[in-house]
């Protein structure tokens, strides 16, 4: 009798195993974790530069920006083999899709551009000119926004993705990297790399409403530098990553103030939940390692070793 119980506990816990895919940009790879043993399960190779990556709706597709490729790669997770690519424009960083997975806005740092590709018809439909250095993407809950950072010129760039048209600039502190919306998109979180700040947008006014600022003990303020940010689903938290600090802030999403201070792996770039949020993965880039963060506890768990350079991340959840 508990020889069976015992196997049906080892077959419940791999079914709700989440996948974690990670982008080894050094490497030319992608390495897949499963989060019940927390061991990488296979190593798959794509483009080169790996960077930005992320899900299709029905989680059965990886789009990947092959920076160096000067292209946006679709990987079939069933297969594990790239089906096409998608043209994105010179050098693809980061991209945000459309909530119903028709549009992809891709940032394309070395043209000063954001371009537009539909899904569907694997075609470019617009090109956006931006500031200098467009890095971070994002897309509102609703998707009629989307937003994205240009590093040099230290703006927030709004589109409106109807008409694909800017329709109102935010100046931010210097170096911005990544944009995250509020879960009910009325708030905008940008991080700053070299301001060392984050800045809080009203999305309606879009205007500052608040800044996270930074100091750890021990820690150059030089080498506090701002990029990831995941916010938790019912506002309590907002978790940002500290690049070269090696931390992870965990912020008060409503005061803005930090909470604690995550020592994770060298130089942390990403972050992503797991499907019920109780674990935060992280990319640190230099250790070349993902750190699990157990969100309720706020401490760090587990230290897993993966490919050269790890900067993205994507989860399936375990429902699927």
């Amino acid at each position: 009798m508990k020889k069976k119980i015992l196997t049906v506990a080892v077959l419940t816990s791999s079914l709700l195993a989440d996948t974690i895919y990670v982008s080894n940009e050094k490497d030319n790879t992608i390495s897949v974790i499963d989060s019940v043993t927390n061991k990488v399960t296979d190593t798959i190779k794509v483009g080169q530069r790996p960077r930005g990556i992320l899900l299709n709706n029905d989680k059965t597709q990886l789009y990947i920006c092959a920076s160096d490729d000067d292209t946006v790669q679709v990987l079939d997770l069933k297969s594990k083999k790239i089906l096409y690519n998608l043209p994105s424009g010179e050098d693809p960083e980061q991209f945000a899709l459309t909530p119903d997975g028709k549009e992809l806005y891709i940032s394309n740092e070395d043209d000063a551009i954001v371009t537009v590709v539909d899904t569907i018809n694997k075609s470019v439909t617009s090109q956006i000119e931006v500031g200098v250095e467009p890095e971070g993407m994002a897309i509102s809950p609703d998707g009629s926004v989307a937003i994205n950072t240009t590093e040099t010129s230290n703006f927030l760039h709004w589109i409106d993705t109807k008409t694909k048209k800017i329709i109102h600039t935010t100046l931010v502190d210097q170096r911005p990297r990544h944009i995250e919306f509020s879960k009910t998109g009325d708030r905008v979180w940008a991080s700053s790399e070299i301001g060392g700040t984050v800045m809080i947008v009203d999305s309606t006014t879009k205007e500052s409403i608040g800044k996270v600022t930074f100091k750890i003990p021990g820690v150059f303020k030089d080498l506090i530098q701002p990029v990831g940010i995941k916010l938790t689903s019912d506002g309590k938290y907002a978790f940002i990553a500290l690049g070269p600090a090696n931390h992870v802030a965990v912020v008060d999403a409503k005061t803005f103030k930090v909470i604690k201070y995550l020592l994770v792996g060298k130089r942390v770039w990403q972050l992503a939940f797991a499907q019920n949020e109780s674990k935060l993965y992280t990319t640190n880039g230099v250790s070349g390692d993902v750190s699990i963060i157990d969100v309720n506890e706020l401490k760090v768990e587990k230290t897993i070793k993966v490919g050269r350079y790890p900067w993205g991340l994507a989860v399936i959840p375990s429902n699927k």
